[in-house]
């Protein structure tokens, strides 16, 4: 019996995307509306689209995203580190490409939790001597 769907989660700042591949024609969708659609720029289809470029895979899978929490940015990031995996485990041989490329590492920056008694983060009232 062979798997004929890989399904991987990515997740960056508060967002995260539940990538599903399945050999196909090439299509995106994202939240069901297509990639072009739902990420306008080019600069945003191109980061979303780097691992299957970079493992030459661009026209060999459909990929159906779920994408949740957070902004375009974060949910692009997301979506990037979950199609990194999924194709990890439709071929283990595109491992080091795209772990040299960075796309398989977590980001793991988020918003600085706001502390009790100041404004923001590190932001501090104005101070006065007298």
């Amino acid at each position: 019996m062979s798997i004929t769907s890989f399904d991987a989660v990515g997740r960056r700042k508060t967002s995260i995307a539940r990538v599903f591949l399945r050999p196909g024609s090439g299509t995106v969708t994202v939240n069901n509306r297509t990639l072009d659609e739902y990420f306008p720029t080019v600069t945003l289809q191109n980061q979303l689209l780097a691992p299957l470029h970079v493992t030459s895979n661009a026209q060999n899978f459909d990929v159906k995203v779920t994408a949740t929490g957070g902004g375009v940015t974060g949910q692009v990031g997301a979506i990037r580190m979950g199609l990194a995996r999924a194709l990890c485990l439709a071929n283990p041989e595109n491992r080091p490409v795209l772990k040299a490329n960075g796309m398989l590492t977590r980001d793991s920056r988020m918003k600085e939790r706001k502390k009790a008694g100041q404004p923001g983060a590190r932001k501090r009232f104005q101070f006065s001597k007298r």
